[in-house]
């Protein structure tokens, strides 16, 4: 069972995300807080496996929550929700130790996806979302530089680069190109150090704009990571 604890001042959109996860049978919202450092006290109590943070909230912003959930316990995942009108926090937040990123007014699916992809290991972005910070952060230019960037990855290296930015945890990766979990590890270690990324969630930006999302999984699903 993944733990979740919800955070977002606005009880009716709280009311709405705990009803989406409440369709899926391997998810438990065990506590909501309605500002961020209620959040960060909840986590601490009862260590879920993810936080799901609004971005905006009193006393504590989700992404000064994300960054103090990754400094005081880092067992536990982040994932922020956000809108179309707040690009300029995601860019911030690529730096914060958030794992992935859902839109608020996205397919309920992709909540649930973005989850389980978090709670097992893997970096999350709503499909918009990745289409949107890849417009905000690219174009031409930067998509040609981001080709550039990943050709000092071996051809394994780029495939698995793909599969994080599709949301696959390194278990999942493990099973789609029939190697064991610890090799995937190697990669993804060897992928952040070789590009100069600290997380997952850069990571998937560079996948994204490299165009090294594999075909099949551009559209998100809800199986990530074998749960």
């Amino acid at each position: 069972m993944i733990r979740v604890v919800l955070a977002d001042d606005e009880a009716i959109v709280r009311v709405g995300v705990r009803a989406v996860l409440a369709s899926a049978d391997d998810v438990e919202v065990v506590a909501e807080a309605d500002d961020g450092r209620s959040a960060v006290d909840l986590v601490l109590r009862h260590r879920p496996d993810v936080a799901i943070l609004d971005i905006r909230m009193p006393r504590l912003t989700g992404l000064d929550a994300a960054a103090e959930i990754r400094r005081v316990a880092g067992g536990t995942a982040t994932l922020i929700l956000t809108t179309f009108a707040e690009d300029s926090y995601i860019s911030r937040a690529l730096g914060e130790g958030a794992s992935g990123f859902v839109l608020k007014t996205g397919d309920p699916h992709e909540l649930i996806a973005g989850v389980r992809a978090v709670a097992a290991g893997g970096a999350y972005l709503s499909p918009l979302v990745a289409r949107r910070v890849v417009d905000h952060l690219s174009g031409v230019g930067p998509r040609l530089r981001a080709t550039d960037r990943v050709a000092v990855l071996t051809e394994r290296e780029r495939e698995v680069l793909g599969l994080v930015g599709a949301g696959l945890s390194n278990s999942g990766i493990a099973a789609r190109i029939h190697v064991v979990e610890g090799t995937v590890k190697v990669y993804v270690s060897s992928i952040l150090k070789r590009l100069d990324l600290r997380n997952r969630v850069q990571a998937a930006i560079v996948a994204h704009e490299a165009g090294l999302i594999p075909a099949d999984e551009r559209g998100g699903h809800d199986e990530r990571g074998g749960h």
